[in-house]
């Protein structure tokens, strides 16, 4: 008796690991895995990083001091071109990861998958009692308000 509850608890664990890994779209009828969700989440990031957002914001600041360098651009008097060349760099960067979007779109849209999550839901599907409250919400929030 003591072997079947032991065997019994082994294999729950199994199961409930196999059902956090996948995901079930129940309209569509797909499985996502949430590893390969994961994966693809990483890649992006690692991506984003090194081909685009530290290549704009190098790029963007050594523009910048060369401006100044040439007194195209003045220079801050107590800080120096610090400023300046700092704001280039996070603005270079922002843009280049932010330019990495829909690459990243269509990574997920090959497994499937929608790539904004809107309420972390596991399936992009909506019911028709949801959408048709969505629409009417949509509906009531752009009629103009009488004054």
């Amino acid at each position: 008796m003591s072997s079947e509850t032991a065997q019994s608890n082994v294999q729950a664990p199994s199961q409930q690991q196999s059902q956090e890994s996948v995901l079930h779209c129940p309209i569509a009828g797909t499985h996502i895995n949430s590893k390969e969700i994961e994966r693809i989440r990483q890649e992006c990031r690692s991506e984003s990083f090194w081909y685009r957002g530290l290549p704009l914001s190098l790029g963007s600041m050594i523009l910048t001091q060369g401006l100044i360098y040439n007194d195209l651009l003045p220079s801050n008097p107590r800080f120096g071109s610090l400023p300046k060349v700092a704001l280039a760099g996070f603005f270079g960067f922002a843009v280049g990861t932010m330019s990495y979007i829909r690459v990243c779109q269509k990574k997920f849209k090959s497994i499937g998958v929608q790539p904004v999550p809107e309420h972390k839901r596991h399936c992009h599907h909506i019911c028709k009692e949801c959408g048709a409250k969505f629409e009417s919400n949509g509906k009531e929030n752009t009629k103009p308000l009488a004054s």
